[in-house]
């Protein structure tokens, strides 16, 4: 199994092109989503957040008022480094197990939807692929405003406060330009997904997994022998 990144800049039509390779089939893993998770009431994250912000990020349900803790952060860059502190490694070590557990299942690759990819850097080493989602600033502003009813200073704080999409592009492998219709966005996602479908790498992972098993096993067996430590089963 491999696995391909999709990223991009807030608004910049991430969700469009994962639910592309999601009605292919194809497993993905939301990083949002599992923000959202994880912050949910009773929570270790959330009981964090409540202890570093105070009740007045939550609301009378005792949830998290999300436009309330992101006006903080977006404003605020040290809020926002210790709101990442307390929410990173937990989505982290839950995208590790999905993808374990995936790993398991025959796939032969899963796409991660992941807005913060190349701010944290975490996930870089076992990503094979990846796809940036692009706009026009302008275009990015004017959808962000429209879909979280945000001024335009507080949608520029949050455009501003994550890695230029630019620089995201030419880290890429692939680069969709989401500025049209939403056909063409879907239609160079398909063209990804094709490439993707006739790519051999999750063989190659395979064989690398299993000589590594046999690499193991077989060091094992020689300490065993050496110790004198074999069962007696195992005896030639």
């Amino acid at each position: 199994m491999f696995i391909v990144a999709v990223t991009g800049g807030i608004a910049s039509g991430k969700s469009t092109v994962s639910k592309v390779f999601q009605k292919q089939g194809i497993p993905v893993i939301d990083a949002d989503k599992i923000a959202r998770e994880i912050v949910e009431p009773g929570q270790p994250c959330w009981k964090q957040i409540r202890e570093i912000f105070g009740d007045e990020v939550l609301l009378p349900s005792k949830e998290i008022n999300r436009a309330v803790l992101g006006k903080m952060i977006f404003e605020d860059k040290e809020l926002r480094g210790k709101l990442n502190k307390i929410t990173h490694p937990t989505i982290h070590r839950k995208i590790f197990w999905r993808v374990c557990k995936l790993l398991v299942s025959g796939h032969a690759w899963i796409v991660l939807d992941l807005p913060l990819l190349f701010e944290t850097g975490v996930l870089m080493d076992y990503i094979h692929k990846i796809v940036c989602v692009s706009c026009d600033q302008d275009k990015q502003l004017e959808r962000l405003i429209a879909r979280n009813e945000l001024s335009e200073t507080e949608a520029r704080h949050r455009v501003n406060s994550q890695m230029p999409l630019e620089k995201k592009c030419e880290k890429s492998h692939f680069v969709i330009d989401n500025n049209g219709s939403v056909e063409e966005t879907e239609s160079s996602a398909m063209s990804i997904y094709n490439m993707m479908c006739e790519s051999k790498q999750h063989w190659l992972n395979r064989i690398s997994f299993l000589g590594l098993f046999l690499i193991v096993g077989f060091s094992i067996y020689l300490l065993l022998k050496v110790f004198n430590k074999l069962p007696a089963s195992w005896q030639m």
